[in-house]
């Protein structure tokens, strides 16, 4: 049965029939996209330099061409905002919405908040790619598009009417980046919309920028990515990445390495340790990798650190119904990622 027959708020509002739609290349000015890797010069859209990415594993190197922590931010008062999206293949996971999957979101940037302004949602089948519309007030706004979280994207345009002023988007307030590496949560599995993911509430919680190194299932502190990020120009380092690790004693090894490389590079800069949230699931397993990482916060600590933080990943779903923040015991949904954005949102605040 399609429901979209007997419910018309189902139906997909993806027919362009605008006859003034001019569309814009958001490689070119005056858009800036934020979050991914040399955007105006790769083919496609990716978050790695791609011999970085070949040399760190066969998972990287596919992962790593989605776009999970994109963002386009402009300026327009464009009567509707419409997107049309080259798209390898549409991702149809069982737990997590085609939209958060495959879709793109945005947001009116408003002062020191940002409104939910709509969805861009692709077709339930594995098209090469869709286009959607999103109409507004016709005001001038900031706006700040999200790109998908497991998806990649080839091309992407925005089409707007013609005639509009179309302006570069507001930089952040903090616009030297919030770099977060770890696992398919870090990804933002399994968020409905793109901008659901805990580092995105983040980001709009401070207007602060960032990058979304969360690989998912391949998040394993590997020599070659390790030392790229640790020469990434970045404000503070999230090290999320407890779930792939295989076990404790991989993850004692990795983290001692990753957290070496790092102070090496950048003395000063602000590492972040996070465990992982599900703690209570497993607690023969999880609570020796805690201890682990808490052990390497306790390390540095010791050996005079001052600008090390450790998140206890069991305190991230506490509270009223905290059984209800997962899709499978494991994944976040919107509940369970702001959350965690309210909690690593703390800590990254005052760090900023």
């Amino acid at each position: 049965m399609d429901i979209s027959k007997l419910d018309s708020n189902f139906q997909l509002k993806t027919s362009l029939s605008e006859p003034d739609i001019r569309w814009f290349d958001v490689k070119q000015d005056p858009f800036t996209v934020y979050g991914l890797y040399n955007y105006k010069e790769e083919p496609v859209f990716c978050r790695l330099p791609k011999a970085v990415a070949d040399a760190t594993s066969e998972g990287v190197a596919a992962i790593q061409y989605h776009t999970a922590g994109g963002r386009v931010r402009f300026k327009t008062n464009s009567r509707y905002i419409a997107i049309q999206a080259s798209i390898p293949e549409i991702w149809l996971m069982p737990h997590m919405t085609i939209v958060g999957s495959s879709g793109f979101d945005l947001y009116r940037n408003e002062r020191e908040t940002s409104v939910f302004a709509g969805a861009f949602i692709p077709p339930g089948n594995k098209h090469s790619g869709f286009e959607s519309i999103v109409r507004t007030d016709g005001e001038m706004h900031d706006y700040t598009l999200n790109f998908p979280l497991y998806a990649g994207v080839n091309s992407l345009y925005i089409g707007l009417e013609a005639g509009c002023e179309l302006l570069e988007g507001d930089h952040y307030r903090n616009e030297k980046p919030v770099v977060y590496y770890g696992s398919s949560i870090t990804q933002g599995g399994c968020a409905s919309r793109p901008g659901n993911s805990y580092e995105n509430f983040i980001s709009r919680r401070f207007n602060c920028n960032y990058i979304n190194l969360g690989f998912s299932g391949n998040g394993k502190a590997e020599k070659p990515i390790v030392d790229y990020m640790a020469g990434l120009d970045m404000s503070v380092f999230v090290c999320d990445y407890d779930h792939n690790a295989p076990d404790a004693e991989y993850l004692e090894r990795t983290l001692a390495r990753l957290y070496d490389t790092l102070r090496e590079k950048q003395p000063e800069l602000p590492i972040v340790f996070l465990s992982r949230p599900d703690f209570e699931r497993e607690l023969a397993l999880n609570i020796p990798r805690r201890h682990v990482i808490y052990s390497q916060y306790m390390k540095a600590c010791a050996a005079g650190d001052k600008n090390v933080y450790y998140i206890d990943g069991a305190r991230l779903f506490a509270g009223d119904s905290s059984d209800t923040c997962t899709v499978d015991g494991c994944h976040p949904n919107d509940l369970g990622f702001y959350r965690m954005a309210d909690v690593i949102g703390t800590v990254i605040g005052k760090l900023l």
